[in-house]
């Protein structure tokens, strides 16, 4: 059983256009909504790569019905904690004919202790039936920075991290097996810049040595680098035409933890990953991946080891 859970769910509202003008009228060809942020994109994409998964997370207001009744029908556990903010709607407006997504981004909303506490009850007791523990996304204001390190000391479960800054540094102090922040991610957590592979490596092992057993950072359509044990290794994604770049991290995640709760070594659980980013990549919807298709472009993700400076 692999346990997601975050703070910062959305509904997301999709709308692609042929050729976006900017301070002009754009009509669109294709109007979605969905359920998404980060947690709930892996949660989705687990679902999809035939995963057994829990998911918990907060949601409130008008949207959290539409949320509740898109997992109805998904083969996932689900236990939603009610909070008086509403769930923010964000918006991905995808220009088919220039190849990019631009994201409209509403922050999640405060959540009081009650709230927050019953969150932490809720995964705690989630955790004891799970093999591996998913943290995803943000930490909505009023809430501890320290809530997922406090949840995972009480963790039999690996434990994959896919949060950034403060939150990132707190949970890293209970020894999570992997942690996978993206470039930027990774920049604003340690508070620099790191202007070229060389240094992103040396970030990423202090990370190693704060406690996480594997450093995973994307950098987009470039390479994927990974650190444990003192090695480093270089991954290359395969060639895919992009449609929407959106929850491409997230999917990863997910596939990350599929992986690896099968027993795939985590260089194999990376490649895998990879292949479930490329395969969002290629799609409008976020999440809704092909297992074939993963693993047919999990097999094109090369590797290499990097060799000691």
């Amino acid at each position: 059983m692999i346990l997601t859970c975050g703070l910062s769910p959305a509904w997301q509202h999709i709308m692609v256009v042929d050729g976006l003008l900017p301070g002009d009228v754009n009509r669109a060809a294709e109007v979605h909504w969905c359920a998404s942020g980060k947690v709930l994109n892996a949660a989705i994409a687990i679902a999809h790569l035939d995963g057994c998964g829990h998911v918990v997370s907060v949601l409130g207001g008008p949207r959290r019905a539409d949320i509740e009744r898109e997992f109805e029908s998904r083969e996932l556990e689900t236990t939603w904690i009610g909070c008086n903010s509403p769930t923010r709607v964000c918006t991905t407006i995808i220009d088919s004919g220039g190849g990019t997504a631009t994201e409209l981004v509403e922050n999640a909303g405060e959540l009081n202790e009650r709230e927050w506490r019953a969150f932490e009850v809720a995964c705690r007791d989630a955790a004891g039936a799970s093999d591996l523990v998913l943290m995803m996304g943000s930490i909505p204001r009023g809430v501890p920075r320290g809530i997922y390190r406090e949840i995972l000391q009480g963790t039999r479960g690996r434990a994959v991290l896919d949060l950034c800054g403060e939150e990132l540094l707190e949970a890293i102090k209970a020894g999570p097996f992997l942690v996978k922040p993206n470039h930027e991610e990774l920049e604003r957590t340690l508070g620099r810049e790191l202007e070229d592979e060389a240094e992103a490596l040396s970030a990423m092992r202090s990370l190693n040595d704060l406690g996480a057993a594997w450093v995973v950072v994307t950098a987009g359509a470039g390479p994927t680098l990974a650190t444990s044990g003192g090695k480093s290794f270089r991954f290359l994604p395969p060639s895919v035409d992009r449609v929407n770049s959106i929850g491409c991290g997230d999917c990863m995640s997910g596939a990350l933890a599929v992986a690896l709760e099968e027993g795939r070594d985590p260089l194999e659980a990376i490649r895998f990953g990879m292949g479930a980013a490329a395969d969002n990549l290629g799609q409008v919807l976020m999440g809704r991946l092909d297992r074939g298709r993963v693993e047919e472009l999990a097999g094109q993700v090369g590797i290499e080891e990097i060799s000691p400076a």
